[in-house]
């Protein structure tokens, strides 16, 4: 048998699984880096606990699969930014001409400058925008 063995492995064919061999030890080694790296990214408190049970071939790199975070940390601090900037517009109308100041909607002055920011109907005293001819609230028309 041992015979049948020697003749079955040439230097061509040992060469063959040795070439094999460094590839998967390499892919081993990418797999436990790409871990560590995506793990820190993605803002794992203890990435390189990560980089440890990524050690354990296979059930490591599926285990940090399962269980990352679904998203980079610096995709996260976007997104709370977007949301910020969004809660921001929405409560405020504009700013003011004079000095810069968050005008909500239904303001008439600036609160900071006093500045008159919207028209007022003189019937119901509603803020009108400039360009309406009548008051939406009392039809009043507006000169």
């Amino acid at each position: 048998m041992s015979r049948y063995l020697s003749e079955l492995m040439s230097p061509q064919l040992m060469a063959v699984i040795y070439l094999f061999l460094a590839f998967v030890a390499a892919l081993y080694l990418l797999a436990v880096a790409y871990v560590c790296i995506d793990a820190r990214r993605r803002g794992a408190p203890i990435w390189w606990l990560w980089g440890i049970i990524a050690l354990i071939p296979f059930v490591g790199l599926l285990a940090y699969l399962v269980f990352r975070p679904t998203s980079y940390e610096r995709d996260r601090e976007e997104q709370e930014l977007d949301l910020m900037l969004r809660e921001r517009e929405l409560a405020h109308f504009g700013s003011c001409p004079q000095c810069g100041t968050g005008i909500e909607r239904d303001f008439v002055v600036c609160p900071m400058c006093n500045t008159q920011v919207r028209n007022v109907c003189p019937s119901c005293h509603k803020p009108l925008e400039a360009a309406w001819k009548v008051c939406p609230w009392c039809r009043t028309h507006i000169q």
